[in-house]
């Protein structure tokens, strides 16, 4: 498998035990474009599960939710602070939105949950 592949499996939840576990022990908040479910979880690197549903829209709709979620995840990837496992429902509003105005919001609900490092921080070796 390729380090590209590997990465990019470690970065995000697939199984649908994983978000399971999310959904029943995580914590719930509410922006106006997303709903973010957070759990602790020890001694592994933060992954995002992001679940969008029939009652968003048709796929090119879901599909395109989906690709700019896991496009910010990418991006906030190594700033991300390590034993946490976060599930996002989009709501319809971020198709709207230029990527970096969701950017932005996306990375200042991350800081005020304390889920995302400063740039000096990520930039220290582990």
């Amino acid at each position: 498998m390729t380090g590209i592949r590997r990465e990019r499996r470690e970065r995000f939840l697939r199984a649908s035990r994983d978000i399971n576990y999310v959904k029943q022990h995580g914590r719930r908040l509410s922006t106006s474009l997303f709903n973010l479910l957070i759990c602790k979880i020890e001694g592994t690197k933060t992954r995002v599960g992001i679940v969008v549903g029939r009652r968003f829209g048709p796929a090119v709709r879901r599909n395109r939710a989906k690709r700019l979620f896991r496009e910010l995840t990418r991006h906030a990837s190594e700033h991300l602070v390590e034993g946490y496992a976060l599930l996002v429902f989009p709501k319809r509003e971020v198709l709207e939105l230029p990527f970096e105005r969701l950017r932005a919001i996306w990375c200042s609900t991350l800081s005020r949950q304390r889920l995302f490092r400063s740039e000096a921080e990520a930039s220290r070796p582990v």
